[in-house]
């Protein structure tokens, strides 16, 4: 059975990546929507070369974008995804652009030997520069926390396992929209998240909520900051939380740069 997704307009979804999804359980094939346009300038996505992943049964562009932090509009550009931006089970997806990966030219220099009978030691390596952390990209617009609760976990560059923060809390507690946007995502397809929901905020800022006991919003949906889009719960964790993400052109960032403080 083939599925298609809804149109644009009718969907509305909630770390990491615009581009197009749908959640199929038992089908054979995904559409996508389009990405739209920003109006402003937005930074490529950190390419992978060489690399791909092949679609599996239930499989969205945003999801397999969320997966691998990269953002869902460089996703579909690499691949040539054209209009109605359908993938299939089994289907190859470059994570880079072109048609192979590209490797930086590496030079090979070779050391002048020193004269018969002498000796030479090697000049001390140069102390490393230091330099101060990047100030965190600003998104432009206000961020509320998205559930009550004690910070039990914290983000981690560089750290698959802690790419957002945990929120500890009882099962059925309101899991809020952390910013206005629409959901892109609501479904149980990437593993070690659970009851997952991803939002788009704009076209560079997206939000993910995990472990939920239940989902309260559908794809294509709009949300309001604040409004309850999930119930918390302990799908895919060993307790009651939230795993909260904030990702930025489909890498993920410390959502505690951007929420306020309490």
């Amino acid at each position: 059975m083939t599925t298609t997704l809804r149109p644009r307009h009718r969907i509305a979804r909630a770390f990491l990546a615009g581009i197009a999804l749908a959640v199929l359980g038992a089908c054979s094939t995904t559409v996508v929507r389009e990405p739209t346009a920003s109006s402003t300038t937005r930074k490529a996505s950190q390419a992978k070369p060489g690399a791909t992943v092949r679609v599996q049964r239930g499989d969205t562009l945003y999801g397999i974008a969320f997966r691998n932090g990269i953002d869902v509009n460089d996703l579909a550009r690499w691949n040539n995804l054209a209009a109605p931006y359908t993938i299939y089970p089994g289907q190859s997806l470059k994570l880079f652009p072109g048609t192979g990966g590209s490797r930086p030219a590496t030079t090979t220099t070779t050391a002048a030997r020193p004269a018969t009978g002498t000796t030479t030691r090697p000049a001390p390596p140069p102390a490393p520069a230091t330099r101060p952390a990047p100030a965190p990209a600003s998104s432009g617009f206000s961020w509320r926390w998205p559930a009550e609760g004690h910070l039990i976990g914290r983000y981690v560059a560089g750290d698959a396992t802690k790419q957002g923060v945990d929120i500890a809390g009882s099962s059925g507690q309101a899991v809020r929209a952390a910013a206005d946007g629409v959901v892109v995502y609501s479904g149980a397809g990437l593993v070690g998240y659970g009851e997952l929901i991803i939002v788009k905020h704009s076209e560079a800022w997206l939000s993910a909520y995990g472990h939920n006991r239940k989902r309260l919003v559908n794809e294509g949906q709009s949300v309001k900051a604040g409004q309850q889009i999930a119930e918390m719960g302990s799908s895919g964790a060993s307790r009651e939380m939230l795993h909260f993400e904030i990702r930025h052109n489909g890498k993920p960032v410390d959502p505690l740069q951007y929420l306020p403080p309490r």
